[in-house]
């Protein structure tokens, strides 16, 4: 045999197992620096963190406007409540009349 005929048949046989080094390699970089890798999971926890706090106001947002339509059901209608909806959405209110909106102020 031939010394180019050895490197040859060395380098077939290395062949095989280089691809597959490259293919773990490539598999375990994907696992880390992928989107769903490790490095991802910092920036999900802050994501769920930011979606934690819009879903508490936007439940507190929720909470004030079932009050108010709880408030404004046809059985049992608060009066000062649609009395003030009314003037407001008409614009009937005289003009020595005052309306002073009480944000956050809970009704019964």
């Amino acid at each position: 045999m031939t010394q180019r005929h050895k490197f040859r048949k060395s380098v077939d046989r290395a062949i095989g197992p280089t691809i597959a080094v490259i293919a773990v390699a490539a598999m375990i970089g994907y696992i880390i620096f992928g989107p769903t890798g490790l490095y991802a999971w910092g920036d999900y926890s802050q994501s769920v963190e930011k979606k934690r706090v819009v879903l508490s106001e936007l439940t507190k947002k929720q909470n004030e406007l079932q009050n108010r339509v709880n408030l404004l059901d046809r059985r049992r209608v608060d009066p000062d409540l649609a009395d003030e909806y009314v003037r407001e959405k008409l614009g009937v209110m005289h003009p020595d009349e005052i309306a002073i909106p009480m944000e956050g102020a809970k009704r019964p």
